[in-house]
């Protein structure tokens, strides 16, 4: 599959979808992800622009369309870990619309975030730590090691609540020919946690799920000395269907272009499985330039086109 870009660094400044697609495909790509933060009034003129230019869709990000209530893009709007019934039905059926628009668009992929324990502020105070020059100090092993022992107690109750959601989605997604990626995301409350991804999708037990590696976010657990990068990537490889590239600049600012900052991409990319999608996920700040100097540099090094 041809690298692609996701409409995320592109979708807030265009109220028509079909401009939207112009832009990235005038940057060379042939393949787009759909990312959350779309409009419905943004779909038509992305269906147009895909019956004329015959690009390809890597994936889908949830929600697609934004939810008409939700005012600014929050792909985080709903979370199957709500303790609130009503907030995690919601998010099945956004999913299941989502799912229905990465058929109609022959997108093989919808990338998921599967939610946050918000009980639980672990990740602020520990990044604090960093930022501050406290980084693997005494106090920040405490710290960290009092953040992982809060996890614990309360892994078991949020992931059965995800996966209560996820065993029918995964059930309707196989319906629609299309797979769930379960993204792994940058904070600590985050679930399921990658120490449990095995046992998550061992207990999912559905071919129409895999997993889906954002390299920032996993970045920034590597430099909070929550996990090693090389390592989880190479243990989840298996599983993999899916990734949205961009660098991190040390300690945590992510969504930047490959080869501008600290993530050790030629160690890393060799671990993807040649069937996996490539996706670069830019910040709106990123120049156009910049984009177009990554993407050559990455099909050039890794020869993925």
């Amino acid at each position: 599959m041809s690298l692609s870009l996701s409409t995320c660094w592109n979708s807030w400044k265009h109220h028509d979808g079909r401009p939207m697609v112009e832009e990235i495909l005038g940057l060379g790509f042939d393949t787009i992800e759909i990312s959350h933060g779309i409009r419905s009034s943004q779909l038509e003129g992305i269906l147009a622009a895909r019956e004329k230019y015959q690009f390809s869709i890597s994936s889908v990000h949830n929600f697609l369309p934004m939810p008409v209530e939700v005012q600014t893009d929050s792909p985080d709007c709903y979370e199957f870990t709500s303790l609130r019934a009503a907030d995690r039905d919601r998010a099945t059926k956004l999913s299941r619309i989502t799912i229905d628009w990465a058929a109609e668009l022959g997108a093989p992929f919808v990338v998921v975030h599967t939610g946050r324990i918000r009980e639980l502020k672990l990740t602020a105070p520990l990044q604090k730590m960093v930022t501050d020059g406290k980084f693997l100090s005494r106090a920040f092993v405490k710290k960290r090691l009092d953040a992982i022992q809060a996890r614990e107690k309360v892994s078991e109750k949020y992931n059965s609540l995800i996966l209560g959601c996820l065993g029918d989605l995964a059930a309707y997604a196989g319906k629609k020919g299309v797979r769930l990626g379960i993204e792994n995301r940058e904070h600590y409350e985050a679930a399921p946690l990658e120490r449990e991804m095995i046992s998550f999708f061992q207990t999912l037990n559905s071919p129409h799920a895999g997993y889906w590696h954002d390299f920032g976010h996993a970045q920034i657990k590597h430099n909070l000395g929550l996990l090693d990068h090389f390592q989880w990537l190479e243990k989840m490889s298996p599983l993999l269907i899916g990734c949205h590239i961009h660098d991190t600049r040390w300690p945590f600012r992510d969504h930047c272009p490959p080869f501008t900052g600290d993530t050790p991409l030629e160690k890393l990319v060799p671990l993807l499985p040649k069937t996996c999608a490539t996706v670069f996920e830019m910040s709106p700040r990123t120049e156009a330039a910049d984009i177009q100097k990554a993407a050559i540099a990455w099909n050039k090094l890794f020869n993925r086109k």
